[in-house]
């Protein structure tokens, strides 16, 4: 059997500037419940994101891309990558990355395009970032997971399938607010979730999504990651894993060995719903809006289809300095306008012509 090997940089990486941005309208759940159920049964998340008319993927990559970039303090120009990952791109044939670089000053000499790994897109952009910074090929490059994710109507995933996003500027740790020790990837075909060409809305296994897919690919990638690196849940002062829902996050952490209280802050879903692509780096950047130098962080995405990539990060003295040069991620949260389902129906565009 190969052994595990977890992927580290030639030269040290870290997160230069990291930035969020979540749309301010909110769908309570109560809403669609009543619409659908007439009231009953249970609720996975208490409200939803939902973008506006004049939002998409493209708009909300670009504004997390801005507070990462005032973070960092670096001009738009030194990046040598631009990277989207996304499961609700605007275009079918058309990168978003290109779109992002261009509205950031960043082109024409600039790497720009595009990722797709469903739900765990944005940190699939992350490693090969920090493959990237790593090998010398480049000082910095722009990492970024952002959906305008969609359910069915009156399907389980309209609860939950919100929209937001997350950037992160990757350079040399010299430079980093929180350095990346390591990563390692978990990668089975595992038809738990899909959408065909010219569909409008993903098909899912129902419980399939659970037990063989998401439980089991998350523990896998983290298992193997905190074995090779020799460390145990109790090292960390934090842990951020995709966010399906309130549930799957709190029960795999508890499956690892983690405490309630290390996810807790990063545990968003309930308030923003399912970002999708920027699931759990969202929570991410939640985390680093108080993470102190010194302490550990631990990362786990999952994206179906399936994978999931695992990552050791620890908080240096520069995040001290940076951490106010753009709007926190609670800040996003706490600006809300609630909406009813006509308007969310409107706004999503779910009646065809």
């Amino acid at each position: 059997m190969t052994p595990i090997r977890p992927l580290r940089p030639q030269r040290p990486v870290g997160i230069v500037g990291y930035g969020a941005y979540i749309p301010r309208y909110r769908l309570p759940a109560e809403e669609i419940r009543r619409i659908w159920s007439q009231g009953k049964g249970g609720l996975p998340v208490q409200e939803k994101a939902v973008p506006g008319l004049d939002e998409d993927t493209f708009t909300i990559a670009l504004e997390a891309a801005r507070n990462a970039l005032a973070r960092a303090g670096i001009a738009p120009e030194d990046l040598r990558a631009v990277w989207v990952g996304s499961e609700s791109h605007p275009y079918a044939v058309k990168p978003t990355g290109t779109l992002v670089a261009e509205a950031l000053g960043a082109t024409p000499h600039v790497q720009a395009g595009d990722w797709e790994f469903a739900c765990k897109a944005g940190t699939e952009a992350m490693v090969a970032a920090l493959g990237l910074v790593g090998s010398g090929m480049a000082d910095y490059a722009l990492a970024i997971g952002a959906d305008t994710a969609q359910g069915r109507p009156g399907d389980a995933l309209e609860y939950t399938a919100a929209a937001g996003g997350a950037a992160f500027v990757l350079g040399p740790a010299q430079d980093a607010l929180a350095v990346i020790e390591a990563t390692y990837s978990y990668v089975t075909d595992t038809p738990d979730f899909w959408r065909r060409e010219h569909q409008r809305y993903p098909s899912h296994g129902q419980r399939f999504t659970g037990e063989p897919a998401y439980f089991h690919h998350i523990t896998h990638a983290a298992r193997a990651l905190l074995e090779a690196l020799d460390l145990e849940p109790g090292d960390f002062a934090y842990a951020v894993f995709h966010q399906p829902n309130a549930k799957f996050p709190q029960r795999v952490a508890k499956m690892l060995g983690f405490k309630p209280e290390q996810i807790a802050p990063g545990l968003l879903v309930p308030r923003i719903g399912n970002t999708y692509s920027g699931s759990a780096l969202v929570g991410l950047t939640a985390v680093l809006d108080i993470a102190q130098p010194g302490e550990r962080i631990f990362v786990t995405s999952f994206g179906s289809g399936a994978g999931s990539d695992a990552m050791v990060l620890t908080v240096t003295e520069a995040i001290e300095a940076r951490r106010d040069r753009a709007p926190r991620t609670e800040d996003y949260i706490a600006r809300r306008t609630v909406i009813d389902y006509g308007l969310y129906v409107r706004y999503r565009g779910k009646l065809n012509k």
